[in-house]
């Protein structure tokens, strides 16, 4: 049988390895936090979705770029890995121009930026 004195001695030495619990140090690398930029590319009268439009994002302090293609519904949708500002570009045809777009958005923590819309309007010649 346990004497009292052992009994003491284990509850205290689990209360000071509970108690010495601090904050967990990591010597993991930073995880990066970028955000989401999304937004939908039209023609000017905006009834017409144009489909199979590069869309390119660019990191204006270090030049990234990142790609996608609009959808069907001419939507798109760019994860970045980093926060920053970014300029947005899109694929113009022939004869194209932009009417309407963002030049740059700036994405915060984990942001999503919907609404980074264009609509393109062809040139008159």
């Amino acid at each position: 049988m346990k004497s009292l004195r052992s009994i003491v001695s284990g509850a205290l030495l689990a209360t000071s390895v509970v108690a010495c619990r601090g904050p967990v140090i990591s010597t993991e690398p930073a995880l990066k936090a970028g955000g989401t930029i999304a937004g939908i590319v039209r023609g000017t009268d905006g009834s017409v979705a144009l489909a199979s439009r590069k869309v390119t994002v660019t990191n204006t302090a270090t030049g990234a770029r990142f790609e996608t293609t609009t959808g069907t519904n001419g939507g798109y949708t760019i994860k970045v890995p980093d926060v920053g500002r970014y300029r947005i570009e899109v694929e113009l045809r022939e004869g194209e121009v932009v009417a309407k777009g963002p030049e740059v958005t700036e994405i915060n923590n984990g942001d999503l930026d919907p609404g980074r819309d264009f609509e393109i309007t062809l040139r008159r010649r």
